[in-house]
């Protein structure tokens, strides 16, 4: 039996990348909003955003891809946002990641 086609895939390309831009400028915005606990939540973050565009053909480098993403370099980013991880967090992201069911 053939898989059901995903109504995402007839979503204009012009439409789909102005949604991606709308959600990476959302959060270079929302610093508060701390990678690990967008993983934690979701299983993806930022760094996630950034794997997932060279995975579609970006020819940047992985930093390219995170300053990108990030909006400034990624370890500029981090001293001036990232705060350190808690057990806690970190035992969320794992669980989360295993919803992912292998992909990320």
């Amino acid at each position: 039996m053939a898989e059901k086609p995903d109504p995402l895939d007839a979503l204009p390309d012009d439409i789909a990348a102005a949604a991606f831009r709308r959600l990476v400028r959302h959060l270079r915005n929302r610093h508060d909003a701390q990678n690990i606990d967008l993983m934690g939540l979701a299983g993806f973050c930022r760094n996630c955003l950034s794997d997932w565009i060279r995975d579609a053909g970006y020819a940047g480098d992985k930093a390219a891809a995170r300053e990108l993403i990030h909006g400034m370099p990624q370890d500029e980013w981090k001293a001036k946002f990232q705060t350190e991880a808690t057990p806690e967090q970190l035992a969320r992201m794992d669980e989360s990641l295993k919803k992912n069911g292998g992909a990320h």
